[in-house]
């Protein structure tokens, strides 16, 4: 299975978390420092970019709460609140399911649309500066890979760890 931890020192010097720590670190670093950018330049939150990318990638029918929750692993009162924001900015609209008449359906208005635009243009931006530049330009593509990788991964393993 691998070498024995024994003391603290070593589960503290351990490669391999350490590794892993910093790959998180990074990911939080990077996601504080994107997230902000957007927040500063567009006005909205990341997750509410988010939100409108998901939105924009169904096309013009809408989602349903609980569909835009999964996708965001919020709960559905979380997405609620959410989505109650975004209708007040007027980046979102509620409408009629026709599939469901008690249902309601989450669309992109012009304004998200414009807005999730403007925002990819600002994050693109900054995925250039703070993720692919400081990468050696011939490893850049076999990151790419190995994070899809990742990925790939981590979600085919969350239904067993459920």
């Amino acid at each position: 299975m691998g070498e024995e931890i024994t003391t603290a020192e070593e589960a503290a010097g351990n490669d391999l978390v350490l590794a892993f720590g910093r790959f998180l670190g990074a990911a939080n670093r990077l996601e504080y420092v994107l997230g902000r950018a957007i927040e500063e330049r567009c006005g909205i939150s990341h997750l509410m970019y988010e939100v409108l990318l998901i939105l924009a990638r169904e096309g013009g029918q809408g989602m349903s709460m609980r569909a835009i929750s999964r996708e965001q692993v919020l709960t559905t009162g979380g997405v609620t609140r959410l989505i109650d924001r975004m209708e007040a900015l007027g980046l979102v609209e509620r409408a009629a399911n026709p599939a469901d008449r008690r249902g309601r359906l989450v669309r992109l208005t012009e304004a998200g649309a414009a807005r999730a635009v403007e925002a990819t243009r600002v994050h693109v931006e900054n995925i250039r500066r703070h993720l692919v530049e400081p990468i050696p330009v011939g490893h850049r593509e076999w990151f790419a890979e190995d994070l899809q990788r990742l990925s790939r991964s981590a979600r085919d393993a969350i239904p067993r760890l459920r």
